[in-house]
């Protein structure tokens, strides 16, 4: 039995779906952030990181969700794409584009413009503008197909999916009107049982939501608080 260690947030959103895509058995256990349980010892021992998600397979560790969705994969033999280095190239560059791109500035603009002391106006501007650009490309790249690597459904649209539910959280709620092909691929994802029952996945457990002193302790650990 797969241990699941969850919080409903983008990253481990991309987990959620392919174990309900693939109908792998899961464990839930939650993991609430905003209470600090990242940093308890038995969950550090499982992701030295102390960032959902991550999951235990039998004596198998893996964090990081990309890592994850690559071993699920791979353990399974689903939403992969044909066996090609051609193939292999595209799902592996997609895949690192949003670990190192879309995750990153996303998470940056959502902070800068959302959480930081105001005042910040070119870290704001400059995560904006990059976070924009990133969905920009998958923009550009689904409109060549129904999905990121053509006609076939993948990890790589797993991953994405995770962090583009939260497009207008993230780019402001007119963003769907500049990012038609991403609104398409999206609602498409969304649409499919597997995702509405990640969806919901939150819903079945009580996650601190306030982001009070306690939980800006845990989030924002290079604060100095008294």
């Amino acid at each position: 039995m797969i241990k699941f260690y969850y919080h409903p947030s983008p990253n481990p959103a991309k987990i959620a779906l392919f174990l309900e895509e693939s109908g792998l058995p899961y464990e839930v256990v939650p993991v609430d952030t905003r209470k600090g349980e990242q940093f308890a010892a038995s969950f550090v021992a499982i992701n030295p990181n102390s960032k959902t998600p991550a999951i235990t397979d039998g004596e198998v560790r893996v964090f990081d969700s990309n890592a994850i969705l690559l071993y699920l994969a791979e353990k399974t033999g689903q939403f992969l794409p044909e066996n090609t280095l051609k193939a292999r190239g595209e799902l592996l560059s997609w895949l690192m584009f949003i670990a190192t791109g879309i995750g990153p500035y996303s998470g940056q603009a959502v902070h800068f413009k959302r959480f930081a002391p105001k005042g910040l106006d070119y870290a704001v501007d400059r995560y904006q503008f990059e976070a924009r650009r990133h969905y920009g490309i998958l923009d550009a790249q689904l409109a060549g197909g129904p999905y990121l690597l053509g006609a076939i459904y993948t990890i790589a649209d797993m991953s994405a999916w995770g962090w583009v539910r939260v497009v207008p959280f993230i780019l402001g709620e007119s963003a769907w009107e500049t990012l038609p092909h991403l609104k398409r691929w999206f609602d498409l994802i969304s649409a499919r049982p597997a995702a509405i029952r990640a969806e919901s996945l939150k819903d079945k457990y009580a996650f601190k939501t306030e982001m009070d002193t306690e939980a800006r302790r845990h989030m924002f650990r290079h604060v100095k608080t008294a």
